[in-house]
């Protein structure tokens, strides 16, 4: 904790307001809820020095109250492991074949207790060429190349939501993450904001607790460099990513990335600093979205989070 000093009598109020004010505020949380996880990922402010949280630095809000919460554990490969899918876009352009090595390296690069999984979204489903496993070099070596064509209804949404259902159950994994390589463009939807099919994937995403990570890449034919589909594609993927806590790592026009390294560098330091965050969320009459958000008094660090969680009915 980092204090301005304005002379000692100030210095010692300014400290216990820091120490207090988080309990307090956790303490005139409404008893009882039912409860209620979600990963979040804390990122320094400034510099890449991500300081520690413990769980009283943590506050809830869902909706307009304070919620108790009941858990912060770093999601760590001690702790637990993660389950990340690595999903590519088969329209995706030739460029998208140029990235192959770097998501090699990136998938060697994962902890010892991550299972990995690559799939290719294609009409409306996911074609697996690797189910999840910790034979990370069988997983890197299950890339390749993408088709490079529009299959029937061929939303790379409805793909995603179809994979979130069918994602196997494991206790032993607590953190369900995705990185989906795309360019977003949806051929059921050829208009702007708000696309159903993006709405629905991010419903599917928050009710089932998986983050989901997106690298922009073009597409194939005359969509791949329409600059109008080009922008409102990243926007979706951008809004899909954001709304369940993960990051759209690529906002530079329809022209492919040079390299993906960077990103895939930002992501393994993303996984690397993320928490397994459990509350008692207050249940409303019907089941349902609920938004939340997550704060500290730490100033130094921001909590990137789902916006909305799934909570089940009142059993009253």
């Amino acid at each position: 904790m980092r204090i301005k000093y304005f002379g000692r009598s100030g210095a010692l109020l300014g400290a216990l307001f820091c120490m207090i004010r988080p309990a307090a505020a956790q303490q005139a949380a409404t008893a009882g809820g039912v409860p209620v996880h979600m990963v979040v990922s804390v990122e320094a402010k400034h510099g890449n020095q991500v300081p520690a949280l413990t769980q009283q630095d943590i506050i809830v809000h869902q909706g307009g109250e304070v919620r108790p919460v009941t858990g912060w554990v770093p999601a760590t490969a001690n702790y637990g492991g993660l389950a990340l899918a690595i999903l590519i876009d088969d329209s995706s352009g030739t460029s998208v074949d140029t990235q192959l090595s770097d998501l090699r390296t990136f998938i060697q690069q994962q902890a010892s207790t991550t299972t990995v999984a690559v799939g290719y979204l294609q009409n409306g489903t996911v074609s697996m060429t690797q189910n999840f496993t910790l034979d990370h070099a069988a997983a890197a070596k299950s890339l390749r190349l993408a088709l490079g064509y529009y299959g029937a209804d061929a939303s790379p949404y409805v793909s995603l939501s179809d994979f979130i259902k069918r994602w196997p159950a494991n206790p032993a994994t607590p953190r369900r993450e995705v990185l989906m390589i795309s360019s977003g463009i949806d051929p059921l939807y050829m208009s702007v904001y708000p696309d159903p099919y993006v709405d629905a994937a991010v419903q599917d995403a928050q009710c089932a607790g998986v983050v989901v990570y997106s690298i922009y890449t073009p597409g194939i034919g005359h969509f791949g460099h329409s600059y109008w589909l080009a922008y409102w594609g990243q926007n979706f993927l951008a809004q899909l990513s954001q709304e369940t806590g993960g990051e759209s790592y690529y906002f530079l026009g329809p022209q492919a990335p040079v390299a993906f390294a960077p990103y895939l560098d930002q992501l393994n330091r993303q996984l690397g600093n993320q928490y397994l965050l459990t509350f008692l969320a207050k249940p409303e009459k019907k089941a349902g979205r609920e938004p939340v958000k997550v704060t500290t008094e730490i100033h130094a660090v921001d909590l990137v989070h789902a916006d909305r969680v799934c909570v089940p009915a009142s059993p009253e």
